[in-house]
C-alpha cells in the first residue's frame, strides 16, 4: 500500500529525533530479542510485558517481516499487543493520514484496543482514535481528520466515514481483523469484504480469531492465500487448568437463590455472571441490587455511553459482579476475575469456554461455577464432548454463620479504586488545556513553535495535540509541565494571550 504525505497540514515544525533501535538503556526484558526501538519497549516496561505470551512469540516477528497472519487466540492471550507492537513499530510518526486500520466486532472492543495500541505507543506519540456507532459521527469526523496514525472501529461505523469520505484509505498498510468469528457471526461479513476491497494492494492483512470456523476459512481463502497461520500449541480450545470448575443442579424456582448461596460460598472479589438473554441480565441486576448485593450489567440494548461507563467502573473496582450477555462481553478484557458464574447454561460449546477464560489468567487461579436445569443438560453433554472431559456435577453445600457474616462485611466494604493500566505511563505527563481551537483557527504548528521557544523544552517534550472546536489539548512529557503551564501564562500563542490550565483527564 503506497505511503501518502499529503494529509491535512498539522505537522510539527521541530520534529521528534529518529527514533531509536538501540534497546541498550533499557533494562532486561523478553522482548528486547524482537527489532523494536526503545520507546516501544520502555512502554511494555511501564504496562508490566516483561515476556512475550506464546501468540506474541509467533505473531511479532511475522509482523515485522512484513507477512500476512492467520492466528487462532483466545481472548486473554495477549493478542492485542501481538499486533499492537509490531503495528506501532512500524508506525512512521510524521505521516499525517492513517496507516493502520483495526477492525473491532463491538463498540467496548473498539475502546479497549485503541487504549491499549495508544499505551504501547505512547512513547511515539501515536494518536489511536476509536469510532463506532452510538456516538455522535461528527465527533469522531473531527478527530480522525486530524493526524491519526491508527484508526480503531467497528466495520459498520468505519464503512460510513469511508463513504462520506472522511476517512482517508490511501495511507493503510497494515488492516487487522479482530475477534473475527465473533464480526462474521454478527453480521459484518458484507462490511468487512468491502472495506478489504477499497484498501490498496500489496499491505498487510492480520486476522485473530478464536476459532477458525467455516466462515473464517472461506474469508482467509479469499483474501489470505498467503498468510502465515498460527495456532499455539497453548492456545486450544482446553480452559486453562488454573480453572476449578463445578456444575450444581437446579431448577428455575430455586435458581436465584442457589447463585446467592454461590456468591455467598465463593465470596469473590471480582465476578462475572453471565445470562442468555439481556432480559434475564436486568432481572438479576434488579433482583441483586434489592438484595444490596451491589453490581453492574452489560448487553447490548443499552446505551452505548452506559455500557462504556460499567465497563469502565467494573475496571476500577466500584463493583464486584458484573452481570453480562455472552456478545456485549466477548472479548473484553477484565484482570483478576476470581469468578465467573453461568447462571443460564452456554448455548454453544465455544461460548463456555470463551466464558470459563474470564478467570484463570495471567497465571492465577480461578474458578467457574455453573447452574444447570434440566433442559440444559444436553448441552452441557455437548460441552463435555467438546472438551474432553466430564464437568464435576455436585451438590452446593449451605453456608455457615462465619462464611455469611464475612460475606456480608465484604459487601459493607468500601474498595480502593483499582491501578488502570497505563497509569505508569502517565507519569510525568502533563494535559494542558488551551483556550482556542478551530474556530480559531489554532494549529498544531501555532502550539509547537511557541514551547518550542522556552528554555529546556525540546520537541520530544510535547505529547500528543488535539485541537477541539474552542479549546486545544497538548501533553506535556518529562515532568516538564509545570514549567510550559507558567511561561505560557505569558507567551502568546498565534498572536494573543491564551488561558491555559491544567486539563481534566
Amino acid at each position: 500500500m503506497p505511503e501518502n504525505k499529503n494529509g491535512l497540514e498539522i505537522e510539527m515544525t521541530c520534529n521528534n529525533e529518529e527514533t531509536s533501535s538501540n534497546t541498550d538503556q533499557v533494562s532486561p526484558n523478553g522482548f528486547l530479542s524482537y527489532a523494536i526501538s526503545q520507546e516501544i519497549v520502555r512502554a511494555l516496561e511501564l504496562l508490566g510485558y516483561h515476556e512475550p505470551t506464546e501468540i506474541q512469540r509467533e505473531v511479532i516477528p511475522a509482523v515485522l517481516e512484513g507477512k500476512n497472519v492467520v492466528a487462532r487466540s483466545r481472548t486473554g492471550t495477549g493478542k492485542t499487543a501481538a499486533f499492537g507492537i509490531p503495528l506501532c513499530e512500524k508506525i512512521v510518526w510524521e505521516e499525517n493520514l492513517p496507516q493502520a486500520l483495526v477492525l473491532e466486532p463491538s463498540r467496548e472492543l473498539a475502546v479497549q484496543v485503541s487504549s491499549e495500541l495508544f499505551h504501547i505507543g505512547r512513547g511515539k506519540r501515536l494518536k489511536v482514535p476509536a469510532v463506532f456507532g452510538g456516538f455522535p459521527i461528527d465527533k469522531q469526523i473531527r478527530t480522525i481528520k486530524q493526524k491519526s496514525h491508527i484508526v480503531v472501529g467497528t466495520p459498520g461505523r468505519v464503512m460510513d466515514l469511508i463513504q462520506r469520505d472522511c476517512l482517508k484509505l490511501t495511507g493503510i498498510r497494515y488492516l487487522v481483523i479482530d475477534e473475527a468469528d465473533l464480526m462474521l457471526d454478527m453480521g459484518f461479513l458484507d462490511e468487512v469484504k468491502q472495506i478489504m476491497a477499497l484498501l490498496p494492494k500489496g499491505g498487510t492483512v492480520l486476522l485473530f480469531s478464536a476459532t477458525l470456523d467455516e466462515k473464517v476459512r472461506l474469508l482467509v481463502d479469499e483474501y489470505m492465500a498467503d498468510a502465515v497461520m498460527i495456532a499455539p500449541e497453548a492456545d486450544t480450545e482446553e480452559e486453562e487448568p488454573a480453572i476449578s470448575q463445578a456444575v450444581y443442579r437446579t431448577d428455575q424456582e430455586e435458581k436465584y437463590d442457589l447463585l446467592k448461596r454461590v456468591l455467598i460460598l465463593e465470596n469473590p472479589e471480582s465476578c462475572m455472571i453471565f445470562c442468555g438473554t439481556r432480559e434475564m441480565v436486568n432481572v438479576l441486576l434488579q433482583k441483586l441490587k434489592r438484595d444490596r448485593i451491589f453490581c453492574g450489567m452489560i448487553h447490548g440494548e443499552m446505551e452505548q455511553r452506559e455500557r462504556l461507563k460499567t465497563v469502565d467502573a467494573f475496571r476500577r473496582g466500584g463493583f464486584r459482579y458484573l452481570i453480562a450477555t455472552d456478545v456485549a462481553a466477548r472479548g473484553i478484557d477484565f484482570d483478576k476475575i476470581d469468578l465467573v458464574v453461568n447462571y443460564d447454561f452456554p448455548g454453544g460449546r465455544e461460548t463456555y469456554v470463551h466464558r470459563i477464560g474470564r478467570t484463570g489468567r495471567n497465571g492465577e487461579k480461578g474458578r467457574a461455577v455453573s447452574l444447570l436445569c434440566e433442559n440444559e443438560e444436553r448441552m452441557l453433554h455437548m460441552v463435555e464432548a467438546y472438551m474432553g472431559r466430564e464437568l464435576p456435577m455436585t451438590s452446593c453445600p449451605e453456608p455457615d454463620e462465619e462464611t455469611t457474616k464475612a460475606f456480608w462485611a465484604r459487601q459493607r466494604e468500601r474498595r480502593a479504586p483499582k491501578a488502570q493500566k497505563g497509569a505508569a505511563l502517565n507519569a510525568g505527563i502533563m494535559r494542558l488545556s488551551i483556550g482556542g481551537g478551530r474556530k480559531s483557527k489554532m494549529r498544531a504548528v501555532d502550539i509547537v513553535g511557541t514551547i518550542c521557544n522556552i528554555d529546556g523544552i525540546r520537541a520530544e517534550d510535547i505529547g500528543i495535540i488535539d485541537i477541539r472546536e474552542s479549546l486545544t489539548y497538548v501533553e506535556i512529557l518529562n515532568g516538564k509541565g509545570q514549567v510550559v503551564l507558567e511561561k505560557l501564562q505569558e507567551k502568546a500563542i498565534k498572536g494573543r494571550l491564551r488561558k491555559v490550565r491544567i486539563a481534566r483527564r
